[in-house]
């Protein structure tokens, strides 16, 4: 076959298209660019969806059949919409196309040339959860005691760096030198462990979604039939979201598209995902690894008012001299209000201001509670406003996850707290020891009764018999080790309730036993530490363990109610990173202080421009009105401390936005 060969199709609808018309300016020049490598930075809200929709319709209409199109995109939804926007468009049926995901093409791919790797046609693909019971059995199989040995980390884990290690080419042992440096002496263990989990996959006949990838680009690498096959068919290749591939999607793009007919649309101003993997060189280089790359830039903005695109564009501004592509969001509705920067003076109040501004906008009648989207950059910065909403009947649902108090590591740690001031509550004494590896709850119950025959009968505290050798010997091996460990926490925080005050008690149980368990067990360990170390500052404002733990099951149930999943007309709350592709009338960007956003985190580990680029992607949701809020004072992780508004609100000028205290009670 000559694939080179165009056809003249007859397609009177896509003839009858009139391009100039259906476009501006910016998209015209994109959708209309000559056959060669092109690079295409389409800003927030400038309709980059529209863009490559009409890009399909125009290489239609030039000659190029559908069958020599490959759309790349990141999800099957998105995939989805723009076929079918597509088959609107063209009357061409989304199955004349190759389109989907990554994972998606790269399955279809090996169906026909995996046989090369030895994968014969009919392999199945496993899912997260299969892969990491695979990987277990694994591990199991070649060192029965290492998943049992404290300090060890569990497969999840190990997964999630064998993941990360292949998606973005390097090796294990860098991996964990960079990600997981308390493990740095194992990583000649885990990579072992990496070769033998994939020589099971292949054994088994069976693919992980990151195998999809890694076997596509190795079948165009090593298969010259295969290469010259898809390198010759797909005359086009049209990447979304270009600035969140990583560096083995990356690959897989440049071999397919050695003819340099390379669309890439992206934004590097929304590059924030390169703690997964996302490698923001992608895009920055894209120009050098196709020569005479064509750059088009689409910065009419249909989402914000002028005032939020002003406020955007300054956020850019004050990126690093050379970092990332200049570009100027253009605004194509008339103006509204300024956006507005609120001092409050911890996040309690933070949170009595959000949720009296929504009240007010809801019965001015200008708002409905689904236009409204309070965005912040962590989990644990929202529970003081989940609180509030809860007390006024505003209902809410989380976008970014369950809610704060229900969410698994917390009700952990409110276990252990729950048992060391009252150890006859045998429900928190079984969830935390069904943390412990071959611990079941009858294995559990059975320590609880043992444990408190054993105290009673030797008049010895509940927390001393635990320790009693009696007690130990019914402990499962495998959990023997961190036994120990958990118990002492429990005594710690016990003798702890008698004479300290409830935030060092919290304290304890953070930094004790489930500090180690978590860092173990949790890829997003230091996420979930966030969480905890906020309940430090929670347990601040009350005067007895009593008070705190009434309080934290009380909230827990009314969060509960007032959280509503579905349509229903609530207020959306979300981290930045879920609030991606998204736009809500009114957003509240929370917890804008230096140590909040940007996280301290990334201020040690001088991430900023990521940080900042999270910024610049929380403004933009914003349609017509923006609200930013600063708490003065920290009280997350120990006593109260002064915090300086965040950096990126410093570096902006004052004209931009219009500062208010929250003692004028404007709104």
């Amino acid at each position: 076959m000559d694939f080179n060969e165009h056809f003249s199709p007859v397609n009177p609808i896509v003839d009858s298209i009139d391009f100039k018309s259906a476009l501006n300016e910016d998209q015209y020049r994109a959708v209309s660019a000559p056959f060669g490598p092109a690079l295409v930075l389409a800003g927030a809200g400038s309709g980059k969806t529209r863009t490559l929709t009409y890009r399909v319709a125009w290489l239609l209409k030039e000659g190029v059949r559908p069958s020599e199109i490959l759309l790349l995109t990141f999800t099957n939804k998105a995939a989805r919409e723009m076929l079918e926007r597509v088959e609107e468009l063209t009357g061409v049926s989304p199955r004349q196309f190759w389109g989907g995901t990554f994972h998606h093409v790269g399955q279809r791919v090996l169906r026909t040339y995996g046989e090369f790797l030895g994968l014969k046609r009919s392999f199945n693909i496993i899912d997260e959860s299969d892969a990491e019971a695979l990987l277990t059995e694994t591990i199991r199989d070649t060192d029965k005691e290492f998943l049992k040995i404290k300090d060890h980390p569990k497969a999840k884990v190990i997964g999630n760096m064998i993941s990360y290690a292949r998606n973005t080419l390097k090796p294990i042992s860098e991996v964990v030198e960079q990600k997981y440096p308390f493990f740095e002496e194992l990583s000649g263990k885990i990579n072992q462990f990496a070769k033998l989990y994939a020589a099971a996959k292949m054994e088994q006949q069976v693919c992980d979604y990151d195998d999809l990838l890694e076997h596509w680009l190795k079948v165009l690498e090593t298969n010259e039939d295969a290469a010259f096959y898809y390198q010759n068919r797909f005359q086009h290749i049209l990447v979304d979201e270009y600035q969140d591939t990583n560096l083995l999607q990356s690959k897989i793009i440049d071999a397919m598209g050695i003819h340099h007919r390379i669309m890439a649309v992206g934004d590097d101003a929304q590059c924030i995902y390169t703690w997964r993997g996302a490698n923001y060189d992608n895009i920055i280089s894209f120009p050098e690894r196709h020569p005479n790359t064509e750059i088009y830039k689409i910065e009419v903005n249909y989402r914000s008012t002028p005032q939020i695109l002003e406020f955007a564009n300054h956020v850019l501004e004050t990126q690093p001299a050379g970092m990332g592509y200049k570009k100027e969001l253009r605004p194509s509705r008339e103006s509204l209000v300024i956006p507005y920067f609120v001092h409050t003076v911890d996040t309690r109040q933070q949170a009595q201001f959000v949720a009296s501004r929504i009240t007010r906008l809801v019965q001015e009648g200008s708002r409905s509670l689904d236009d409204i989207a309070v965005l912040y950059r962590a989990h644990f910065q929202a529970m003081d406003l989940q609180i509030e909403l809860s007390k006024r009947g505003i209902p809410f649902v989380i976008t970014s996850g369950v809610k704060f108090f229900e969410q698994a590591h917390v009700r952990d740690l409110v276990s252990q707290l729950r048992f060391a001031c009252n150890p006859e509550d045998m429900t928190a004494f079984l969830r935390f020891t069904g943390l412990l590896p071959k611990v079941g709850a009858r294995t559990a119950a059975k320590l609880f009764e043992i444990s408190k025959t054993l105290a009673a009968r030797e008049s010895m505290s509940i927390f001393e018999a635990l320790k009693h050798s009696d007690v130990i010997k019914k402990v499962p091996a495998a959990a023997k080790e961190e036994w120990p460990s958990l118990v002492q926490t429990l005594e710690d925080i016990a003798t702890a309730v008698e004479t300290q005050k409830p935030e060092r008690v919290v304290m304890l149980a953070v930094e004790g036993w489930y500090s180690s368990f978590i860092r173990e067990v949790y890829p997003n360990w230091t996420t979930r530490l966030d969480d905890l170390e906020s309940l430090v500052g929670f347990a601040s404002r009350f005067d007895t363990m009593e008070e705190l733990l009434a309080q934290l099951i009380l909230l827990n149930s009314e969060t509960s109610d007032r959280s509503i999943e579905g349509d229903t007309n609530c207020v959306r709350l979300t981290t930045v990173h879920q609030s991606k592709g998204l736009e809500y009338p009114v957003v509240f960007v929370i917890g804008l202080a230096d140590g909040q956003f940007p996280l301290k985190r990334a201020i040690e580990e001088d991430n900023i421009e990521e940080e900042r680029r999270l910024f610049y992607v929380s403004v933009t949701r914003a349609m017509d009105e923006l609200y930013l809020s600063y708490p003065i004072l920290q009280t997350h992780g120990g006593p109260p401390t002064r915090m300086e508004p965040s950096r990126f609100i410093r570096a902006l000028p004052q004209h931009c936005f219009e500062t208010v205290s929250i003692q004028r009670n404007y709104y």
